[in-house]
């Protein structure tokens, strides 16, 4: 189905650099999964589905949590439903930092209390707004 539609190597512009910078980011993957390079992960339950926005805990009972201090180099944020991952959000944990921080000053997220008996403090941040977020950090 596809292959029809794909053309030949010397059609292609810029194949064996497309190809090459492909196969780099695959590395890049496939080291950070086989142990190079910490992740942590979070799931999402169904709640996204209805608000649109993902909820990252930034502090518990009044002290720094979560993304504040999480020592990871990814930060992977499965959106779940019904006990199935729909997408994976995966950001370098830096760049959410300050995707969170800049989402926040311009009014973009917002912060509420959540969690077992509302001591987490969460970052509420729209899921459609972070790609738009994350070319600027």
């Amino acid at each position: 189905m596809f292959n029809d539609d794909i053309g030949t190597k010397s059609e292609l512009s810029g194949y064996d650099i497309d190809l090459q910078f492909g196969l780099m980011q695959e590395q890049k993957i496939a080291d950070l999964f086989k142990g190079k390079g910490k992740i942590e992960v979070k799931a999402e339950r169904g709640m996204w589905k209805t608000t649109g926005n993902i909820a990252i805990e930034v502090r518990f009972e009044g002290r720094k949590s979560g993304l504040s201090t999480v020592d990871a180099d990814w930060w992977m944020h499965l959106l779940t439903s019904d006990g199935d991952i729909d997408m994976i959000i995966m950001i370098p944990v830096e760049k959410l930092r300050k995707i969170t921080s800049n989402m926040y000053m311009k009014g973009d997220a917002r912060l509420v209390y959540g969690g077992d008996k509302d001591k987490s403090q969460l970052a509420l941040l729209p899921i459609k707004k972070l790609a738009e977020y994350a070319h600027t950090v």
